[in-house]
């Protein structure tokens, strides 16, 4: 069976991880605060109304391109695809291509930098294809001027960072709708979690406080993997409605 993404992939390793694509989500979520198309997502709702099922919906369709058959994967791209269509629309304007290049970038800036937060540091094969998994999902969608490798999305990235974001009345919600849901202490920890994987800039926009409290932590969690304790730290971090969905992201594949 041909797949999207061949099993081996260090794409698989990082999608088939829980911890990972929490703090993926972590930092997409301070960034995506920060974007410039944000007022998409409020003039559907879904975001500001259940931050969390959010999260996991979008997992949910990640992971369906990630370890699909080829054409599961692309009838998932093209429902994707059809669902902000639908949106454009109802609202009448057009989701312009660079919101769709800045969240094709933040999923390839965040998976490197969870994974190498919580596993170790890719080398330049791995950085190329975890590049290249995604810049097809943008293909697929239609998108044009996408760097062709690894080395001219760095350059481009670094263009998203400096261009496209802006803070916002939007992003002052949203991190009231982060607190809302997540309560006091979950929030605080999605704040450090937040300060471990989102660029410079993210964090001079947002004002972070260089100290960090859960860096220390990282270390120890890495142990607690290793006597298979590390459920308790993913239940302490996430409301406990979500526990179920939180196990089952994790996928082994021998």
């Amino acid at each position: 069976m041909e797949y999207f993404v061949e099993k081996g992939s260090v794409v698989r390793k990082i999608w088939g991880k829980s911890d990972i694509i929490l703090f993926v989500f972590a930092g997409a979520s301070a960034e995506f605060a920060l974007n410039r198309a944000v007022d998409w997502l409020y003039f559907t709702g879904k975001l500001p109304s259940d931050p969390l099922g959010r999260l996991f919906s979008t997992v949910g369709y990640a992971r369906k391109i990630v370890f699909s058959s080829m054409n599961s994967a692309l009838q998932t791209i093209d429902h994707i695809h059809s669902i902000h269509e639908g949106v454009e629309r109802r609202r009448k304007d057009t989701i312009p291509e660079w919101a769709y290049r800045d969240v094709l970038y933040m999923l390839i800036y965040y998976s490197q930098a969870a994974f190498e937060l919580l596993e170790r540091n890719m080398n330049p094969e791995e950085k190329e294809d975890l590049f290249q998994v995604f810049i097809r999902v943008g293909h697929r969608m239609g998108l044009e001027k996408l760097p062709d490798n690894y080395t001219e999305w760095v350059i481009s990235r670094q263009y998203h960072l400096e261009h496209d974001l802006e803070k916002s009345d939007y992003t002052l919600d949203l991190f009231k709708q982060y607190r809302k849901h997540l309560r006091a202490f979950r929030y605080k920890a999605l704040i450090e979690a937040q300060k471990l994987v989102v660029p410079t800039e993210v964090k001079i926009m947002l004002g972070f406080r260089k100290f960090n409290w859960m860096r220390p932590l990282v270390s120890l969690y890495q142990f607690s993997k290793k006597i298979n304790i590390d459920w308790m730290v993913k239940e302490l971090l996430l409301p406990s409605a979500y526990k179920d969905r939180i196990k089952a992201l994790d996928i082994y594949e021998g």
